[in-house]
């Protein structure tokens, strides 16, 4: 997968759309991620040790990986990710700058 834990990435489809974040959970067979503070959704919770009173708590939802796009940390724009090998290394690429992400 070409996004990773700890990214910054901006949604670019759906209600969230222009609302970046950074992702704080990957899927990998599922390819999907979490991001904090993006695809918010409210889940009703009942009575429990946690919560004693229950009530109505937000919940971070999964995003398919192909709604959001990275940004790249050195020109800080939404970038396609590209792959490079070098000495039998693999390392991902900004395809606007050509930099290492």
């Amino acid at each position: 997968m070409k996004i990773k834990k700890g990214d910054k990435v901006k949604v670019i489809t759906g209600k969230d759309e222009g609302r970046t974040g950074t992702v704080e959970r990957v899927y990998k067979k599922a390819e999907k991620i979490v991001i904090a503070g993006v695809n918010i959704y409210k889940k009703h919770v009942k009575k429990n040790e946690q919560m004693p009173q229950g009530g109505v708590v937000e919940v971070p939802r999964p995003l398919n990986v192909s709604k959001v796009m990275l940004i790249c940390p050195k020109c800080s724009k939404p970038t396609r990710v590209g792959f490079e090998v070098t000495k039998g290394k693999k390392f991902r690429i900004c395809r606007v700058c050509k930099s290492r992400i």
